[in-house]
């Protein structure tokens, strides 16, 4: 994988990574290759993802907030320290109670 702004063998805290947008959600590509993808998203509060669905496996971690991740129809709250799987071709959603921040890290095997 490649990086993408990041200074290698550098230090980065995660949860600065990408800056909150009004009404918006704003991405940051972190690392991106063959292998997968790494992505920082930054959810202002009330914004959403529709829903869709991946051909992989996604691991979203919140690093700030709570989000309201919904997998095949259950919507469950995972709050900032926690991680949920999204299962690849499975229709998941996220939206945004509040504001919050995520990592989501996508492997393409």
């Amino acid at each position: 994988m490649s990086s993408k702004g990041l200074t290698a063998a550098t230090r980065h805290p995660l949860a600065t990574l990408v800056a909150y947008g009004d009404s918006a959600v704003v991405s940051r590509a972190l690392m991106a290759g063959p292998a997968g993808t790494v992505t920082a998203f930054a959810f202002d509060g009330g914004e959403s993802l529709s829903e869709h669905s991946a051909p992989y496996d996604a691991l979203v971690q919140v690093l700030e907030g709570e989000a309201g991740i919904t997998i095949a129809g259950k919507r469950q709250v995972v709050p900032a320290g926690e991680v949920i799987l999204l299962p690849a071709n499975v229709p998941h959603a996220v939206d945004a109670p509040g504001r919050f921040k995520m990592l989501l890290t996508m492997i393409r095997a």
